[in-house]
């Protein structure tokens, strides 16, 4: 007998998101995004991870369709930028190219805040693509010379927007945030448990952000409790 997909598939290779969707008790399976050029959307930081979270979903859920997936699969995609700036002046940070394009962003970022942005995107055979969007403001501490140097050595920084991560040794870089901790971490839980909860998936969740020592505000994500989510 042929393999029985589970009802849930993650667009992305991305083991940070992996192991944030785990945590909805949703059995699921990995699928690559199929190699969607992050470079190929241009515009303000907001639309660009809706727009690439929509593509990856969407490529993934084609792949599934050419090999007889039928409609029960659920495909979730997703794509994190952070930006810098507001209007004329936004500056999308995406993955660095290197040590040297790591260091540039974390000097930009040092002593200000910028916006982490996650698109979500939840895609199915034979409907259409919902999307939805989760945005924390991060504030750095303003960095010395020698503590950005020191940062860039752990190499935290690769494959990470922004060239950090909250989670990891990143964390020291950062004086506060508001909103949804895991938004920054990659993968806005309680947003996605909303989207998987409207396509027919129960899942389980109690959002702990307001309890994460960097936590400057009040996150609207917080006060769900356990149970399923409804847009």
């Amino acid at each position: 007998m042929p393999k029985m997909r589970p009802a849930l598939i993650l667009a992305s290779s991305s083991p940070r998101r992996r192991e944030l969707l785990a945590k909805l008790g949703v059995p699921f399976e990995v699928l690559a995004d199929g190699g969607v050029d992050e470079g190929s959307v241009s515009g303000a930081a907001r639309d660009v991870s809706s727009a690439l979270a929509i593509r990856k979903a969407e490529a993934a859920r084609e792949r599934l369709v050419r090999a007889g997936a039928g409609e029960e699969v659920v495909i979730l995609g997703g794509d994190t930028v952070v930006a810098l700036g507001e209007g004329a002046e936004e500056e999308i940070l995406g993955k660095p190219r290197d040590a040297g394009d790591a260091r540039r962003m974390i000097q930009a970022l040092s002593g200000r805040s910028h916006i982490v942005w996650t698109g979500l995107a939840l895609a199915r055979p034979g409907h259409v693509t919902r999307s939805a969007l989760e945005a924390t403001r991060v504030t750095f501490h303003l960095l010395a010379d020698a503590e950005i140097e020191a940062y860039v050595a752990t190499g935290d920084h690769e494959g990470k927007a922004g060239s950090y991560g909250i989670q990891g040794a990143g964390a020291s870089l950062v004086a506060g945030f508001e909103g949804c901790y895991y938004n920054v971490v990659g993968l806005p839980l309680v947003l996605a448990a909303r989207l998987l909860a409207a396509a027919g998936l129960t899942v389980a969740y109690a959002c702990d952000c307001a309890r994460q020592p960097l936590q400057r505000g009040a996150p609207g994500c917080a006060g769900r409790g356990v149970g399923r989510f409804l847009l």
